[in-house]
């Protein structure tokens, strides 16, 4: 059998993919991290061995426990799948489990997910690429990558700025696109638990970010994009 890197996609359970429905449904083995909701996981066949291995904020990592783990039951001959939220190579560190796989003599088959990138903004009616306000979209993460300069001059270049995992230095962020050069006034959206019925938006400027009560899981949206709203353009949650 083989190990399945599947994406769960943005949250709602109507978002998943037929070909991730299928192999969750008939998994042996699920590994899963903490943005998979319950009803999602309600699809694993009660006789599925379950493993939740998701990483809280701010606590350790344990992903060389994770990679054993896969590795472990890769060796069984069961069919398992690792299932994370979003898409596996968006920031899920699946290449690092594909590459762990493939070392330790494993088969392993990636199956994508829609990612919460480009999902989130949707779901709250916003485009991240439009015409006469953004050219294109910049995907990170604030684990680190949110620090380069460079981000301030690429939203004011035309782009919009997308940050994932980025709610707790969301007051950092700011400052440090507005010390770059970025305009204060530059919209911001964020975008809470996106595509489920716990969807909540919140809309302000760049200045204003750090101020914002939100909570994970959080998408954060810059650039001119961030304030439209474009009826029926949204993913109803």
């Amino acid at each position: 059998m083989t190990v399945y890197l599947v994406g769960a996609g943005p949250g709602a359970l109507d978002l998943l993919t037929v070909r991730a429905l299928r192999l969750i449904e008939r998994a042996d083995v699920v590994v899963h991290d903490r943005l998979v909701g319950e009803d999602i996981l309600a699809l694993v066949p009660a006789t599925a061995a379950v493993y939740d291995v998701g990483k809280v904020p701010g606590g350790p990592d344990n992903q060389d426990a994770i990679n054993e783990l896969l590795v472990r039951h890769g060796r069984t001959g069961r069919a398992v799948v690792r299932l994370k939220g979003g898409d596996p190579f968006v920031f899920g560190r699946g290449g690092e489990e594909l590459a762990v796989l493939g070392a330790a003599g494993v088969a392993c088959e990636v199956v994508p997910g829609i990612t919460s990138a480009f999902a989130a903004p949707l779901a709250a009616g916003i485009p991240v690429t439009h015409r006469g306000a953004a050219c294109g979209v910049v995907v990170v993460s604030a684990r680190g990558c949110a620090r380069d300069p460079e981000l301030s001059r690429l939203v004011a270049a035309g782009l919009t700025l997308v940050i994932l995992m980025g709610v707790a230095r969301r007051a950092a962020i700011a400052r440090e696109l507005i010390e770059g050069g970025l305009d204060p006034s530059t919209p911001v959206a964020v975008v809470e638990r996106a595509s489920t019925p716990e969807q909540r938006v919140s809309r302000a400027t760049i200045e204003e970010l750090g101020a914002l009560r939100v909570d994970s899981p959080a998408i954060i949206v810059i650039g001119e994009v961030a304030a439209l709203d474009l009826a029926g353009g949204g993913l109803e949650p």
